[in-house]
C-alpha cells in the first residue's frame, strides 16, 4: 500500500495532492476505493494504467519488427490480463511516428498489488521487445486512464 501511495504523491505536481473525493462510481462496489481527485476537484481516477511502449520500424503495413510485437502481445496476453479481473488492456500503433504501445488499465485498488509483483509480466515481455531487430527506445510510465 505504501507503493500505491507513493504513486499516487507522484502524480501530484507543482505541491498539489490528492484527496479522497467523497463519491464513489454507481457501478462499483462499496468495498473498492474512492477516486482520487485532480484539478481541484474538477476530475478524478480510479483507474490506473500502465503502458509500455517502443518505436518499432518500416512500413505499419509491412513491418516485420511490427510482426514481432505483435506475435510477443499474443504470447504474453493471457499473463498481462492476470493483472486484475477487471484489466482493459488496448494497442494503439501508429503508422506516422512508429510508436507501438500497450496499455493496461487496472482499477485503483488492484493497482497496488500489481505493481509490487512488478507489473508483472512487463520484465519479460519487454526484454522480448528489446530482443526484436528493429524495436527501439523501450519504456514504460504509469498514467491514470479514465473512460470520461
Amino acid at each position: 500500500m505504501n507503493k500505491l501511495v507513493g504513486l499516487l504523491l507522484a502524480f501530484a505536481t507543482c505541491g498539489s495532492t490528492f484527496q479522497l473525493a467523497p463519491t464513489r462510481h454507481p457501478a462499483r462496489s462499496a468495498a473498492r476505493m474512492m477516486a482520487v481527485e485532480l484539478a481541484n476537484g474538477k476530475m478524478s481516477f480510479d483507474r490506473v494504467c500502465r503502458e509500455w511502449r517502443c518505436k518499432y520500424e518500416g512500413d505499419a503495413e509491412s513491418s516485420e519488427s511490427l510482426e514481432a510485437i505483435a506475435g510477443v502481445v499474443k504470447e504474453f496476453l493471457p499473463a498481462i490480463k492476470k493483472a486484475s479481473k477487471d484489466a482493459e488492456v488496448t494497442r494503439m500503433v501508429c503508422g506516422g511516428c512508429l510508436d507501438f504501445k500497450l496499455k493496461t488499465t487496472v482499477p485503483l485498488e488492484d493497482f497496488g498489488p500489481w505493481e509490487e509483483a512488478g507489473f508483472a509480466p512487463e520484465a519479460d515481455f519487454l526484454e522480448k521487445l528489446k530482443a526484436i531487430k528493429g524495436v527501439s527506445m523501450v519504456e514504460t510510465q504509469t498514467i491514470t486512464n479514465m473512460v470520461i
